[in-house]
């Protein structure tokens, strides 16, 4: 393979591995407690750290990560009080992220088109530095979406019941949201931080055709994520696209295919529980 000469795509293709493991690991969770938008919002606050980091001349990567972190302590905080008013807030703090990031660029003397890669993913910006940045990052997301699966579900699945058992919801909480800031970070150079809510959420949705149970589903999106990750970042190596956008498309068409499979298996299933439910009922009469 050609492509695997190119120094810029063996580290684009890195980069896309790792952001194929990160953000369904961190999705999974984020879909069951039905937050699917929570990665789009983080991305637009993630832009005003993209912005500081041109025109501060540090690494844009660790400055957006910051911000997505604080952004995300501030999300959870707002979810947490439950009033009508934190849709309003929420939408503030995502805009007003985007539109910082738009300002502080320009008065610093840059231009919107620097941040075109961030927004939409180019493998061309993808750095050494930018590398080890994402390998410590998606590292930590890892370390925390499986070592604490099992609390982290519990959270997500019901936090009351979570409370009981004696699990710090507030705390887990509060990590859920900043590993989801991280992992935003983690894909912004390959996917886009307009699109990374995409990767968080489609290939699980497409797992969940195929799969029941919390653990199956969270290791087959994972599979799906990285193969077209790895997929879209080859292809834009012969086709000129953005390749947040061509990953994107693939994990769409990966879940129409996953549908259409999906439609036999659940009427087999329905057909099996429909069986066993007549074969009690005859054993009932029988007793």
């Amino acid at each position: 393979m050609d492509l695997l000469t190119y120094p810029f795509m063996v580290r684009a293709l890195i980069a896309a591995g790792l952001v194929g493991l990160t953000a369904p690991a961190i999705g999974t969770y984020l879909v069951q407690r039905r937050q699917a938008v929570m990665g789009d919002g983080l991305g637009h606050v993630a832009m005003t750290g993209v912005a500081l980091g041109f025109v501060l001349h540090t690494s844009p990567v660790w400055m957006a990560t910051l911000v997505a972190v604080v952004g995300a302590v501030g999300m959870e905080l707002i979810r947490s009080r439950g009033r009508t008013s934190g849709d309003v807030a929420l939408a503030m703090l995502f805009y007003g992220g985007l539109a910082g990031g738009v300002m502080i660029i320009n008065l610093g003397g840059g231009s919107t088109t620097m941040l075109l890669g961030s927004m939409f993913g180019s493998i061309t910006t993808v750095a050494s530095e930018d590398v080890i940045a994402m390998v410590i990052l998606a590292a930590f997301v890892l370390a925390v979406t499986i070592g604490l699966r099992r609390q982290l579900f519990a959270v997500c699945q019901d936090e009351e019941f979570a409370r009981v058992t004696g699990l710090p919801v507030r705390a887990l909480n509060l990590l859920i949201a900043i590993t989801a800031a991280v992992t935003v970070t983690v894909a912004m150079r390959i996917v886009g931080l307009l699109l990374v809510s995409a990767m968080m959420v489609i290939p699980v949705a497409a797992a969940q055709r195929m799969t029941r149970g919390f653990t199956t589903t969270l290791g087959l999106a994972i599979a799906i994520s990285v193969t077209v990750a790895l997929t879209g970042t080859a292809a834009t190596y012969y086709v000129e696209a953005p390749s947040g956008a061509m990953i994107v498309l693939l994990a769409i068409a990966v879940f129409m295919v996953m549908t259409a499979l999906s439609t036999p298996l659940a009427r087999r299933r329905a057909k099996a529980a429909r069986s066993a439910e007549e074969v009690c009922t005859r054993d009932d009469v029988k007793v």
